[in-house]
């Protein structure tokens, strides 16, 4: 674990792997809330955490890279439910690469709970995990230069729903009409880091 100083009062911590990510902003969240840790903002990513308006940084930075990190505890609360249609056209591709039916990818993706690990790329975009790595997949050698907004997409360990309209290179399985980014809402974005969200097929097929 290395700390790196950000800007006045900003410290960002770097780890080795994206559990480790969740498992540090699930035990910083933690400290936050029993008042042990002052800070503005933590803000996972892949692998790193950044903390915001951060009290005594050098304190913290010494801290964090020389304690333990317990394990993320399992994920409590409710669990936000996003209708989909499985009618991507990379849903023959990813079945291929995984060595199974159109349905089943359908059906092992439904089946699965996800975690928000981290946002970022577009306003309501959730980098969500929970599928085995075995169901990892590339991306597309050629990227979309238009991805409609709702398209349901996988990319390496994630998952994660296009909440506008953009250029993009995952591999798009399906489809939702849940709203991920609504700037007249509070909060404007469905999902956060953290938020357990399951998909839930709409289609006769997908569930199946």
């Amino acid at each position: 674990m290395r700390a790196l100083p950000v800007g006045q009062d900003a410290l960002l911590v770097e780890v080795t792997s994206g559990a480790e990510a969740q498992a540090l902003h699930a035990e910083l969240l933690r400290r936050r809330a029993e008042g042990s840790l002052t800070v503005r903002e933590i803000v996972p990513a892949a692998r790193t955490v950044l903390l915001d308006g951060l009290a005594d940084r050098a304190r913290w930075a010494a801290e964090l890279t020389t304690a333990a990190v317990p394990p993320a505890p399992p994920l409590t609360g409710e669990v936000i439910e996003l209708p989909v249609r499985y009618d991507g056209p990379d849903l023959a591709e990813v079945a291929a690469h995984w060595g199974v039916r159109a349905l089943e990818v359908a059906r092992i993706h439904a089946a699965t709970e996800f975690r928000v690990a981290f946002c970022g790329f577009a306003p309501g975009f959730g980098y969500l995990t929970g599928l085995p790595s075995r169901y990892d997949v590339p991306r597309r050698a050629t990227p979309r230069t238009a991805v409609p907004a709702g398209s349901v997409a996988l990319a390496g360990p994630y998952t994660g729903v296009y909440p506008r309209s953009s250029p993009g290179g995952w591999q798009l399985i399906g489809t939702t009409p849940a709203v991920l980014w609504d700037h007249t809402r509070v909060p404007a974005a469905l999902l956060a880091p953290g938020t357990r969200v399951r998909f839930v097929p709409t289609d006769r097929e997908g569930a199946a």
